[in-house]
């Protein structure tokens, strides 16, 4: 078997919804944009959805329309992609590293109120491998000290967090539509939000800073979503949740079939809705196999893994001298010892399987 830890799911639907756009000539953004951000902002349970051209251009657009800037900080987890601190960077702004939870790998809330200082001006909750992060806690902490609260729901699309949906939990929502994630438009982001004033000024930001043509009342970026790749999104929203009921089905399998194997299964909080962009699980002290050698005999039997991620983002060459005073020793931990398996809608019972009993295979190796 060829297993890989990733596949987007593109039909013939996907396809003939490009070719009506490439046929009409209006490729750029325009009315089929308009269309998917308000089938978006519906799906999520918000006012506003505004398409943008990649999740990152999403976190940027979403600080600069919150107005966080230079001598402003934001408190970001250390545990995530890279993009979620550089939007904070791209501002002028300085990210704060937060350390994670142990169990969910989501931003410590007690990490974050040990962090806010006087310059603090927001915090950036990831719901990282597509678990919402604790929205209570980190909500109180910001509402009591008077900050921005931003989701990077980038790998979290239909999660949810006590029956709402990610990008309707904060002040401003970040998605990605990168090929791998729940679902696509090919690259591209959406910017969720109920404040009329955040959507107005979004809308001004993306689009070279134009209030009307050829009029640019702010300095603003070429952040526009393309009509062909709202085409992609339209027929991708409509498949999500079946993609993300197969996801939780394939996850449910590997926490049935993995224990006794020696790894630790995802831990899942009360709740909320985990709809699984990746399974990530960790070695830990004691299994019999390096983390690269368990990637490698597993790659030997045909089965992809990834490490999701192996350096935290404070110890990134251009963060660290920076965030010296950052400690994030959950984090560290976690990059030194997960593995993502494969759990995307295209894997098969019999795969599953496959992959189970690859792993039970490595117990005693």
């Amino acid at each position: 078997m060829k297993i890989p830890i990733a596949q987007p799911l593109i039909g013939e639907d996907e396809v003939a919804a490009v070719a009506r756009v490439m046929r009409s000539g209006m490729l750029a953004q325009g009315s089929v944009v308009t269309e998917f951000e308000s089938r978006f902002a519906e799906y999520c349970g918000v006012e506003h959805a505004i398409g943008v051209n990649s999740g990152t251009a999403a976190l940027h657009a979403a600080l600069l329309a919150a107005e966080i800037g230079p001598g402003d900080s934001v408190i970001v987890p250390a545990f995530t992609f890279f993009a979620t601190a550089s939007a904070v960077s791209m501002c002028g702004a300085t990210p704060r590293f937060a350390d994670v939870d142990p169990r969910t790998f989501n931003i410590d809330p007690d990490s974050v109120e040990a962090l806010i200082r006087p310059d603090t001006r927001a915090v950036i909750g990831v719901h990282l491998f597509g678990q919402p992060f604790d929205v209570g806690a980190v909500r109180d902490l910001c509402d009591d000290r008077g900050l921005i609260l931003i989701e990077d729901a980038a790998q979290a699309h239909g999660a949810e967090y006590r029956e709402k949906r990610a990008g309707s939990l904060a002040d401003l929502g970040c998605f990605s539509f990168y090929p791998t994630k729940n679902m696509t438009t090919g690259e591209g982001g959406m910017v969720t939000t109920d404040d009329d004033a955040l959507a107005e000024r979004l809308r001004l930001l993306i689009n070279h800073g134009q209030s009307r043509k050829y009029l640019h009342s702010a300095i603003g970026y070429n952040y526009r979503m393309t009509n062909m790749g709202a085409a992609i999104g339209l027929v991708q929203l409509d498949r999500l949740e079946g993609f993300n009921e197969r996801r939780i089905h394939n996850a449910r399998y590997l926490d049935r079939h993995l224990p006794g194997t020696g790894l630790v299964t995802p831990y899942v909080a009360p709740g909320v809705r985990h709809v699984y962009h990746q399974y990530v699980v960790r070695l830990p002290a004691g299994y019999p196999l390096t983390r690269d050698a368990f990637m490698s005999a597993l790659a030997d039997r045909g089965i992809g893994t990834a490490v999701h991620y192996p350096i935290p983002v404070n110890r990134q060459p251009v963060y660290q001298n920076a965030s010296g005073d950052a400690s994030c020793p959950v984090s560290d931990d976690l990059a030194a010892s997960v593995v993502s398996l494969p759990v995307h809608p295209s894997v098969t019972d019999e795969e599953l399987a496959y992959i189970c009993d690859a792993v039970r295979g490595l117990r005693g190796a």
